[in-house]
């Protein structure tokens, strides 16, 4: 999109926000106490204790290959008398039965565990705990590290690995069924490995893995950067896997200290820091009866991203996505498995930034694939040749294809989310690839998630909106609903008066019109002066201001409004779901742009004669943690008190992939690097700051804080610090986060 056309669209937009600036809508509430019943107050120990006041979903939630059967886990009873078995929903009749009882799998149960200390990397997505094997007719288990196989028929199950006498327990990792059944891949010991159904017989088809040189294994930055989620896909006819194959050796190693033990026992992780070496990676093909690996040539430059691996149909060729180190070039390469040799079949240029997608399908006709863009300034499907022709622009419009759901190639419809109704909801649209007709499947207002049946018959729907958690339905494909699969009413949140979330737009530093969300205090008395509670996040990919269940950050809010407080969150330039020129704006200059905005949005507040301007506080976690500490340096006489959770505080400590992608190089922006870091501006502080961070943090890493904290010192200032040790970056366990925010709440009371 070019930059003409992304201010006209600015324009109108403008004009649209001087009508609906003063405007606010309620979201639909439902009655939050019985009648004449005084509500509950909420506490910090309430919102991060169990039951969770976000309710429960119904998890192991899996389609059988045919899509006639969801399967997922059914639990009874409480702590160690508890049982969980498997059992199925009938999509077309809503029957449920029993498949898999709990005294079958006493062995080899997936454990759910506890909540992660990372979530960061390949700790953001929450392993699979089951698979469907692809005649229907058995089940793969992960568990404890092994895989067990369960036929459905016999009711009978047994253990694939670790079979081999005198072998070394080595924890398995990744697994995947082969699309014949025939075999069951994974990752040990860094290297490929692959065990047979029937027999139970190990091979390894890699022998070179080791920790700095890992085969189909994926390093920390590309699943947490990239959102590449395996290292190694099986060919369609199984015949062979593709892999990546990361050579860490020129990535720096970083240590995360355990500063509770006697002896400092360190881990060492490898962090790429922006400017720094990134992994070398490379694309190879091992047959999966053994063999030498072929590599596919991805060019002589080998500081690229391989960002994504697909392969064709015809089991021939592979699809590898090539982005150059500046990621402003993204390359379409297919590859020919039997030589190597590679061709450049479509390129995408920026003058800013690509955004990566996983929105690549090959039809099955071997002639055709869809693959989406935003080169139009919004990310839209298109369809092309196997040529690399293209053949014509499926959807269009000011608004984001978010994802591709499915392909029903039989009715020649395609599925996909986007936020076309509003920016702050998510809908499932389909769109014929006859006619381009386009219609929205999913009905009820708010965000939803969908997992597709593989017959396209039914969806899994997971729904919610700013005051309800979420629920999980059973949808027909017409959007109409077949069964309920999980309620999930929390009765309990009915007894707090929950107060009702307002949604309205602000005009932004420059007049674009940004989304805004409020929660006023009980009994709200527009006579009287209140202080405000800012929440941001304000980062790339982002959103804050949604029509979506916001977990223990929205109760904590209603808390907050409990004491008095006005809750406000507004999301600027520079975030999700409007388009590529409305994230650009922090090209190089992060900061900025997005603080111009927030200061807007408080200048809105102070235009309420109900709004006490002198009591403006913020916060913010990650990114939200880097622009609360941006706003109490710049903007130092706007907010008077701030809470930081994890912060960046100097680009040059976090990792290449985002900070360039957002930055460039800090050897060709340094200015940019030194304004937009917290460390610059730590003489400006004038209000009460109060930064929380985890000792073992493997994302922001600690070092952050460390080097903010020295330039105070160098400067006079004083900020009050929360230290968790040995915790990551989310701080999530209970204990921590029940301690953190109960001194959240007396930080803002004590200085708000």
């Amino acid at each position: 999109m070019n930059c003409q056309s992304g201010h006209r669209i600015c324009s109108r937009v403008a004009l649209l926000a001087t009508i609906l600036a003063l405007v606010s809508v309620p979201v639909r509430t439902q009655q939050t106490q019985p009648p004449g019943s005084a509500p509950k107050p909420l506490t910090v120990e309430r919102i991060y204790g169990q039951p969770s006041l976000s309710g429960t979903l119904t998890t192991g939630l899996e389609w059988s290959p045919e899509g006639k059967l969801l399967s997922y886990f059914q639990r009874t009873g409480e702590g160690p008398e508890a049982k969980t078995d498997i059992w199925v929903l009938d999509a077309d009749t809503g029957e449920r039965r029993k498949l898999v009882d709990s005294e079958m799998m006493v062995e080899f149960l997936p454990h759910s565990g506890g909540t992660q200390g990372q979530q960061t990397g390949l700790g953001r997505v929450t392993p699979q705990r089951y698979f469907w094997a692809p005649g229907g007719d058995a089940l793969l288990f992960v568990s404890s590290g092994d895989l067990y196989w369960f036929d459905l028929t016999k009711k009978t199950a047994k253990k694939l690995t670790g079979a081999a006498q005198g072998k070394t327990k080595a924890e398995v990792t990744d697994p995947k069924i082969s699309p014949d059944g025939r075999w069951v891949s994974f990752v040990r010991n860094y290297d490929l490995w692959v065990v047979n159904t029937a027999t139970g017989q190990e091979k390894q088809l890699t022998q070179s893995g080791r920790e700095e040189l890992m085969n189909g294994q994926l390093d920390w930055v590309y699943p947490e950067e990239l959102d590449i989620r395996t290292a190694y896909w099986w060919a369609p006819d199984s015949s062979h896997i593709a892999y990546l194959q990361m050579d860490e050796r020129p990535v720096t190693k970083y240590p995360l200290v355990n500063l509770l033990s006697y002896t400092g026992e360190t881990q060492m992780m490898r962090y790429p820091k922006a400017g720094d070496a990134n992994p070398v990676v490379r694309v190879g093909v091992v047959p999966v009866t053994g063999g030498k690996t072929r590599w596919m040539d991805t060019g002589r430059e080998t500081n690229i991203y391989i960002a994504r691996v697909t392969w064709l149909r015809d089991g021939k060729r592979l699809a590898i996505q090539r982005m150059n180190r500046p990621q402003n070039k993204l390359e379409l390469l297919f590859a020919d498995v039997a030589d190597g040799s590679t061709r450049v079949i479509l390129s995408e240029e920026d003058k800013f930034w690509i955004n990566l997608h996983d929105d690549l399908y090959f039809f099955a006709d071997g002639r055709r694939f869809l693959w989406s863009s935003e080169r139009d300034g919004f990310r839209h499907l298109y369809l092309y040749e196997l040529s690399g022709k293209l053949l014509k622009q499926l959807t269009r419009g000011n608004w984001q294809v978010t994802g591709l759901a499915a392909v029903d190639e039989k009715r020649r419809a395609v599925y996909f989310m986007a936020a076309e109704k509003s920016p702050l909801e998510r809908h499932l649209y389909r769109v014929s690839l006859d006619d381009g007709a386009l219609g929205r499947v999913s009905r009820e207002d708010g965000t939803h998630t969908v997992s597709i049946a593989p017959d396209y018959e039914h969806y899994v729907d997971t729904y919610s909106d700013a005051m309800t958690p979420p629920r999980q339905n059973l949808m027909r494909s017409d959007g109409f609903l077949q069964a309920v699969i999980s309620e999930n009413k929390v009765a309990e949140l009915e007894t707090y008066g929950l107060q009702p979330v307002e949604f309205f737009t602000v005009p932004g530093a420059d007049g674009t019109p940004l989304y805004a969300m409020m929660i006023k205090p009980p009994g709200f008395d527009a006579s009287r002066k209140y202080p405000v509670i800012v929440h941001l996040y304000g980062g790339p990919h982002g959103q804050v201001v949604r029509n979506a269940w916001g977990s223990a950050n929205f109760l904590w809010h209603q808390m907050m409004a409990q004491k008095g407080y006005v809750i406000f969150a507004l999301d600027n330039r520079g975030m999700a779901a409007r388009g590529h020129a409305f994230e650009t704006v922090l090209y190089r200059r992060m900061g900025q742009e997005e603080l111009a905005d927030q200061v807007a949005g408080v200048n809105f507040l102070k235009s309420k004669p109900w709004v006490d301007g002198a009591r403006i506080g913020i916060w913010g976690w990650s990114y939200g943690g880097y622009m609360t500490c941006i706003a109490m340096l710049n903007a130092a006489d706007v907010f008077k008190v701030g809470f930081a959770g994890a912060p960046v505080t100097d680009w040059r400590q976090y990792d290449t992939i985002y900070t360039e992608r957002y930055m460039g190089l800090p050897k060709e922006n340094e200015e940019g690097y030194k304004q937009s870091s917290p460390v610059t501006h730590a003489a400006k502080l004038k209000g009460k700051l109060l930064i929380a961070f985890g000792t073992g943090d493997d994302n922001v890493h600690f070092a952050n804080t460390v080097g903010l904290s020295e330039q105070f010192i160098k400067a006079g200032r004083y900020v009050e610090y929360q230290m968790y040790p040995g915790r990551g970056h989310g701080i999530s366990d209970r204990p921590a986060r029940i301690h953190l925010f109960n001194r959240v709440t007396q930080f803002f009371l004590d200085n708000l």
